[in-house]
């Protein structure tokens, strides 16, 4: 037990995952901001450019499932180590790609791999810390994601505008490395159970046992089979399509519309700054309310908000926009980890969230080729909003049946 006064070591794991998501999507989000540039750059239509970012939004999650296993067996800060070195690498590599097939490899595989590596033990290791504080110790370590979009998407698009596109890939690159070092030099795997503040877990903290890898294989398996499973991994590969649409397209639709890049590169920090409010407060809220009910309900607004965007053709309604999707995708990103140890447990959480993560690969490889194709084809992202926005809503129905079939 914690001695009484104390401050609990898991709120320092919680800053060094929030620099974790911080550098992860600060950077992965931040591909709108250079899409025009690589477009200019490489001559292609929009839906083959965004196979690069496609790409690596796949190896960001496809990789987790792997990477969650070795992180399980090997330790977090072994493996974040080697993650940092493979993400630094391809960023580099990236700032002096000159085909389109070189920046899906460098930018799309090896930075890919180098941010799962970072995604996983992000968001997966804070769990191992709480229970009853979780969806607040979560949303504050998610909050990364948001304060990662509201910086390095203004800071990027300044960086390109005086140095251009590749100088500023390799400034990120330079500012990763800080970041992951300080972040190797706080995280831990999980508490020792003497040190876990008093009715933090239900029945009290248990460490978890390292298992044989055929053992733990056997109980990923028999999770990844059951019906909750199933439903949760639908949920989240349609939920997400609404933001990888977004995410990915956000800025060049607001050219289309006559509007400026400034405006589409601080509509999508928006959508990062009030993320970071909707952590924190729906996440508190959910560890009250529930966090399946909670988790839906925000998964809900993602879509409805991504239906009404077509109708948007001006700054301050594109801006409510971000602010709105926004703080519904912060509580929903609160909630992936948490909602995760909820319905299977901790043990092999690395793992199974990796699993269960492969869902969002599949939307970040589909969705942005889908839509950048649409408007290659028709000359608008309508169809492509509307479709990802009804995707959505059918989502955040299958969450609520993930939620009953674990009951």
């Amino acid at each position: 037990m914690v001695h009484e006064g104390r401050t609990y070591y898991g709120w320092v794991v919680v800053g060094a995952c929030f620099l974790g998501s911080f550098v992860v999507f600060g950077l992965s989000y931040s591909f709108g901001v250079f899409f025009e540039r690589m477009l200019a750059e490489f001559g292609r239509s929009r839906g083959t450019t965004s196979i690069a970012f496609g790409v690596q939004s796949l190896m960001l999650y496809l990789g987790a499932v792997g990477i969650g296993v070795l992180i399980d067996r090997y330790g977090t800060r072994r493996m974040l180590a080697v993650g940092a070195a493979v993400l630094s690498f391809g960023l580099v590599w990236t700032s002096r790609a000159e085909s389109l097939a070189v920046l899906v490899v460098a930018y799309g595989v090896v930075t890919g791999l180098g941010l799962s590596v970072v995604f996983v033990v992000s968001y997966a290791t804070v769990p191992r810390w709480f229970d009853r504080r979780q969806g607040l110790a979560g949303g504050l370590a998610s909050a990364g994601l948001g304060a990662g979009m509201l910086v390095v998407a203004p800071a990027a698009d300044a960086l390109i505008v005086r140095f251009g596109w590749r100088s500023a890939l390799l400034v990120m690159a330079a500012g990763v490395v800080v970041l992951l070092c300080a972040m190797i030099g706080a995280i831990r795997d999980e508490p020792e159970p003497e040190e876990v503040p008093e009715r933090e877990f239900d029945g009290g903290f248990h460490a978890n046992e390292r298992t044989a890898l055929g053992e733990q294989f056997a109980d990923v398996v028999a999770i990844a089979r059951s019906p909750a499973f199933l439903a949760l991994f639908c949920g989240w590969l349609l939920i997400y399509t609404t933001l990888y649409v977004v995410l990915a397209h956000l800025v060049v639709h607001v050219l289309d519309l006559g509007l400026s890049r400034t405006v589409g590169a601080t509509a999508i920090a928006l959508v990062g700054g009030t993320s970071v409010v909707g952590r924190v407060t729906v996440g508190h809220a959910a560890d009250r309310l529930g966090r399946v009910r909670t988790f839906a309900a925000c998964s809900a607004v993602m879509g409805a908000a991504t239906l009404v965007l077509p109708a948007l053709d001006a700054a301050i309604p594109l801006f409510a926009f971000a602010v709105v999707y926004g703080f519904a995708y912060g509580g929903n990103g609160a909630l992936l980890a948490p909602l995760t140890a909820d319905l299977f447990g901790r043990e092999n959480i690395n793992a199974v969230f990796g699993l269960l993560s492969t869902s969002l690969g599949i939307a970040g490889l589909a969705s942005p080729y889908v839509a950048g194709a649409g408007h290659d084809a028709i000359g608008s992202y309508t169809p492509a909003f509307v479709a990802a926005g009804l995707a959505a809503l059918v989502g955040a129905g299958a969450i609520v049946a993930a939620g009953r079939l674990r009951e």
